[in-house]
């Protein structure tokens, strides 16, 4: 009888501690069937039916009741597994230099509902905090939804442990400004319940773009965008984001690309940062921005529109050439096995895709021998949705815990 208690008691033990990796696999679609998350989690059919079965009750997922074979399989068809379109959200924020959205975001990525927010943004970051979250509570209000945490996406680098954002150079925010204990404090006040996490705006993109996005299945992914203002990196080493000692990890936006180039905000000259992002387009096109839409619009509406115009045609090869040289320095350093682009510089890729493949395979010391992908990445938002990860994370870790 006692055996047959502890092998109860072990199978319960084994099932409960593969709820987070399990939640996982669905959540990042690498589970679409019962049999498929049987076969990830290593563990028999009951455990699975059982694991799939209690994050059911938890209300995270759903489990096909009545099962159909796919055409042309074999064997017996097995559940489907989705995220549930009804479970708990979390609250996802990205403030960038034209403004913030506030969104509610669910499992696998999902957003609920969204709420862009002012396109100016006030030089005080607790100013903008509260009218972030204050959005964010309207949007929880009218759901209805369970919250289980919040997540901030900022334009700067922001310093571990402190969460301390230390170059916010294009909000005019205060260097040094503890944007994560300010979202904290504005988050518990507007009675959100769950914890508040704040990262850099293109290390949360790459981490949604390796869950959700373009970067599924890299091992070693480097993710290279330019926003609103502003060039930024991010690496996801095996699904985790590579953060250096302190946060600090992968300041792409001051590698030198043109030694002769304009002043950079660092003090150095011709760095990315401000040689391939949307003013320097605008800059190079002989174009003067204007204060209807975002600079990224603008140089997007550019690119799209006009890149049969001379003008545009050599500025788009212009910022092409630098971006190729900043990425072949990054493969020559990181060695990826993908490389994906975002904001601005999808757009680049997307306007003319050997050349930028040229560039980095001339310039690159492993590009020669048959070169790293490079592709867009496909994420609408996908800071917002990085942000939510970070949110997600205490869920995917202990599901149990987390919602207790």
């Amino acid at each position: 009888m006692n055996g047959k208690v502890t092998t109860t008691r072990t199978r319960l033990e084994r099932g409960r501690s593969a709820l987070g990796p399990a939640l996982e696999l669905v959540h990042t679609g690498r589970a679409p069937t019962r049999a498929v998350l049987t076969a990830e989690l290593g563990v028999t059919r009951a455990t699975a039916g059982a694991v799939a079965a209690e994050l059911e009750a938890l209300g995270l997922i759903r489990v096909d009741s009545r099962p159909g074979a796919a055409a042309g399989s074999q064997g017996r068809p097995s559940h489907r597994l989705a995220v549930d379109e009804n479970g708990p959200v979390v609250l996802a924020a990205q403030v960038h230099a034209d403004g913030f959205r506030a969104s509610l975001v669910g499992l696998g990525g999902r957003t609920v509902a969204t709420a862009p927010g002012a396109t100016t943004v006030q030089a005080d970051p607790a100013q903008v905090l509260g009218e972030v979250v204050t959005a964010g509570a309207e949007l929880l209000r009218a759901s209805g939804r369970r919250c289980v945490g919040a997540g901030l996406a900022v334009p700067s680098a922001v310093a571990e442990p402190e969460g301390t954002a230390l170059n916010p150079l294009h909000l005019a925010w205060p260097a040094g400004a503890p944007v994560r204990d300010i979202f904290a404090e504005q988050v518990a006040a507007a009675g959100i319940t769950g914890p508040a996490f704040t990262g850099n705006d293109v290390n949360l993109a790459a981490l949604a773009e390796h869950r959700h996005g373009a970067g599924r299945g890299a091992q070693h992914l480097l993710c290279v965008a330019t926003g609103h203002r502003g060039v930024g990196g991010a690496l996801v080493l095996e699904g985790r984001l590579h953060s250096g000692s302190s946060g600090l990890a992968l300041e792409v936006g001051h590698l030198t690309v043109s030694p002769e180039g304009r002043p950079c905000h660092c003090g150095s000259r011709g760095c990315l940062d401000v040689e391939a992002d949307p003013l320097a387009f605008l800059t190079a096109a002989g174009r003067d921005p204007g204060p209807e839409v975002s600079l990224l619009q603008q140089a997007r509406d550019m690119l799209r529109a006009e890149y049969g115009d001379p003008g545009v045609r050599t500025a788009a090869e212009a910022l092409i050439d630098r971006l190729g040289l900043g990425l072949a320095g990054l493969v020559n350093i990181l060695n990826p096995d993908r490389i994906i682009l975002g904001g601005l510089h999808r757009e680049l890729l997307e306007a003319d895709p050997e050349r930028l493949r040229a560039v980095v395979a001339d310039r690159s010391l492993w590009g020669r021998s048959g070169g790293v992908p490079i592709l867009p990445c496909t994420l609408d938002h996908n800071s917002l949705v990085g942000a939510a990860e970070l949110a997600w994370q205490p869920v995917l870790d202990d599901p149990l815990a987390a919602l207790a």
